[in-house]
């Protein structure tokens, strides 16, 4: 059997942490094979290994069949390895071109060979069918292009075997069905590529193989014919695992959130909420479905406070909170699961422990005055971390940005809910999450709502908006098209409104 790829035995530790325990990865040439497993698994772990940004502590690597030292991404470039992480590695400022040859600029006579470079990149670009523009700045690009930029960024340099760390994880459906293209197209030219996901779907549609990782240990690797979403579920998280919610009729009570004509511009001015009315009520989880970009980042930031309004009115409980800076707003009662978890909802240089009372940390008990009760803190934190099962290699004093991006995201959802606001905004809050931590979730968003809290889940993925929701928002354009019972409705017509169709019933509600 010939693999391009073989690591055996590897064993990672940071400090007292083994990350992962003698694990075993084989990728065969040509194909695509999945690496599974819970938040905090080891899987970007493993993966940096092999990308040469960790040294193991014991095991072999063999690239072609020869064993190899990868001490670092130079060496893994060199012997044909890229790797497209989870949060890019993108200057802002600079364009695509300066982005992709960045570190390894071409030059004649000193001076940098931008346009031959750019020239390259086109027909790179053009060649996997790509579409992106070489002289584009990356902060102009959607998220799905600047994924796009670190696929040529590997191509450029000569990758054969392709790694991608969670490669869907911020893309909207469409971007998905490109990305799954693009990766068939590179297959189809002989490369090999092994990629991280929690999305068992996706695995099923795109993968050869599937190796599970459960608690930084090996369970083993499979052939993705020859299993299913609930065998590869139970193989990841050592249980039986329930795809569809459950919970009882919703009872709604008075109107908690209540958004009346409110227009609300970007940072260029244009306005992307255009008049929208909505109303959420006390127990009762809304969806809000549609395409990114239709004005639901620009809404959320409005009602928490992060963002100037043009015109109309955000009411929470009766009282009029438009305009409030976000520490009012969370005083009034509302809970915020942000989108982008980086920018809003961490301090990536505070231990985490620090991270989960961000919010509550100037309020008794915790402080007194000017004086911090630092042992109270812990006790928070710890309480909170054990309850959404947040694991660290160092406890609460472990930095932020050293967690994986589902243990950042269950330590955020877990701040908001144990405030116990009465109303809890929720965008996208199991993106990057495993089907268990999903499943966790979605249980404690229905458990705010039987305590008779209001809920505002926005997401991207139909099927959790249906499976969660009691009711479903849909937006197009800065505007509701229509608000469904989930119930009554189809992917399908949720799919025509969210591309602006009116159905047979219609309305701005």
């Amino acid at each position: 059997m010939e693999y391009v790829i073989e690591m055996l035995g590897i064993r990672k530790e940071f400090g007292n942490f083994v990350a992962n325990n003698n694990i075993t990865l084989q990728l065969k040439k040509g194909e695509i094979h999945a690496l599974l497993g819970e938040n905090g698994a080891g899987k970007s772990t493993l993966m940096n290994v092999l990308f040469g940004l960790y040294q193991p502590e014991a095991g072999e690597i063999k690239v072609r069949g020869k064993s190899v030292k990868i001490t670092d991404p130079n060496v893994a470039n060199e012997l044909g390895i890229g790797m497209v992480h989870q949060h890019f590695m993108l200057v802002e400022n600079f364009t695509v071109t300066e982005n992709i040859i960045l570190g390894s600029e071409p030059t004649k006579a000193g001076f940098i060979k931008i346009s031959e470079a750019a020239k390259e990149i086109q027909a790179l670009s053009e060649r996997y069918h790509l579409n992106v523009d070489p002289y584009a700045k990356i902060a102009d690009i959607s998220v799905g292009m600047q994924q796009r930029v670190e696929i040529l960024k590997t191509l450029y340099r000569g990758a054969e075997i392709l790694i991608f760390d969670e490669p869907t994880a911020s893309l909207t459906p469409q971007e998905i069905d490109e990305l799954i293209s693009i990766l068939r197209l590179l297959i189809s030219e002989g490369k090999s590529i092994i990629i991280i996901t929690h999305k068992l779907k996706e695995i099923m549609e795109v993968s050869d193989r599937v190796t599970i990782i459960r608690k930084g240990e090996g369970i083993g690797t499979v052939v993705t014919e020859e299993t299913n979403p609930n065998q590869l579920a139970e193989l990841m998280v050592g249980r039986q695992v329930s795809f569809k919610t459950v919970k009882k009729e919703a009872t709604p009570g008075e109107v908690i959130l209540d958004i009346e004509n409110l227009i609300v511009t970007d940072n260029r001015g244009i306005e992307k909420v255009k008049g929208l009315n909505l109303q959420v009520r006390r127990g009762e989880i809304v969806g809000m479905a549609g395409i990114d970009g239709n004005g639901q980042s620009e809404l959320i930031e409005a009602i928490t406070g992060l963002r100037k309004t043009k015109s109309g009115k955000v009411m929470l409980n009766g009282k009029d909170i438009t305009g409030l800076k976000p520490r009012a707003v969370t005083e009034a009662g509302i809970g915020h699961i942000p989108q982008d978890r980086h920018k809003h909802g961490l301090v990536l240089d505070f231990p985490i422990g620090h991270n989960i009372v961000l919010q509550t940390y100037y309020q008794k008990p915790i402080s007194k005055g000017i004086i911090m009760d630092y042992k109270k803190v812990n006790d928070i934190a710890r309480r909170v971390m054990e309850e959404y099962d947040v694991r660290t290699g160092n406890g609460e004093m472990t930095l932020a940005r050293s967690l994986s991006g589902g243990n950042q995201q269950k330590a955020i959802i877990g701040r908001e809910v144990d405030r116990d606001p009465d109303l809890l905004i929720a965008a996208l809050p199991t993106r990057g999450l495993d089907v268990g931590a999903i499943e966790f979730i979605h249980s404690k968003l229905i458990e705010q709502r039987d305590k008779g809290k209001a809920v505002l889940l926005v997401s991207f993925e139909l099927d959790e908006v249906m499976n969660v929701s009691d009711r479903i928002a849909v937006i197009y354009d800065g505007m509701i098209m229509d608000t469904v019972n989930p119930k009554d409705t189809t992917e399908q017509d949720l799919g025509l409104l969210m591309a602006g169709e009116l159905l047979a019933k219609g309305g701005n509600e």
